[in-house]
């Protein structure tokens, strides 16, 4: 959603579409550890990645308003499984779409069979999962954007998957420290071919951002885009 080319009143009316999509019912779906387990393919899909400990699932619980829809925990690489949930008004005809909560990656202490099953999986979904719409890739703002990050993102840009680079606990950071980490991430971004232009600062916390990611993920709805100033398509 970049700014500057919508009126306030445009800008308000996304956010508030996004307030009030993810305000709908959210459901958790299933854990999948392989590709047979997958949801059928039959709603929009956005996907969460990031490094273990990123805040993953404290940033969907935000998103969401639910405290404890996805489990956070303080010991990193805690999540195994593909989670999925699905979001929106029930209803064969309801605008809805599936969030996948991806497992942590970067975990120091996981054995390299580990990794490996891991790159396999999720490579595996993202090369094979059509619905896909786009993978939200969390980098922690107080580190920004290190090496696992840069593999992942070859991994996405070989996928051909969109991905979208949102900054999680802008709060631990002073303005002047996140104005330069927003800047180093952006420019990160500008060969990658599968990224998005835009950078969403968040803190899951205090909830700066958290409207605006919203407003981002509901565009992606294709019912729900059909009356979006910005024209956003599945």
């Amino acid at each position: 959603m970049p700014e500057g080319t919508l009126s306030e009143e445009e800008q308000a009316a996304l956010i508030e579409q996004g307030r009030w999509f993810f305000a709908q019912p959210c459901l958790f779906l299933r854990g999948v550890v392989a590709m047979s387990g997958l949801p059928p393919a039959d709603l929009p899909e956005i996907a969460f990645a990031g490094r273990s400990n990123v805040g993953k699932s404290s940033l969907v619980n935000a998103l969401t308003g639910r405290k404890t829809l996805a489990r956070t925990s303080n010991t990193p690489g805690r999540t195994k499984e593909l989670n999925f949930f699905r979001l929106g008004p029930e209803g064969e005809d309801a605008p809805a779409l599936y969030l996948a909560d991806l497992p942590g990656y970067g975990y120091a202490r996981e054995t390299q069979t580990r990794v490996e099953a891991w790159t396999n999986l999720v490579m595996s979904y993202l090369q094979g999962r059509p619905n896909l719409k786009r993978v939200i890739l969390l980098i922690d703002s107080r580190h920004g954007i290190k090496e696992n990050d840069r593999e992942v993102m070859g991994l996405l840009d070989k996928a051909a998957v969109s991905y979208l680079a949102v900054l999680t606990k802008t709060d631990k950071l002073k303005q002047a420290e996140l104005d330069r980490v927003i800047a180093e991430t952006e420019a990160g971004l500008k060969k990658r071919p599968a990224a998005h232009p835009e950078v969403i600062a968040t803190s899951s916390v205090k909830g700066p951002g958290i409207a605006e990611l919203r407003a981002h993920i509901t565009a992606l709805v294709p019912a729900l885009a059909e009356g979006n100033p910005l024209g956003y398509k599945s």
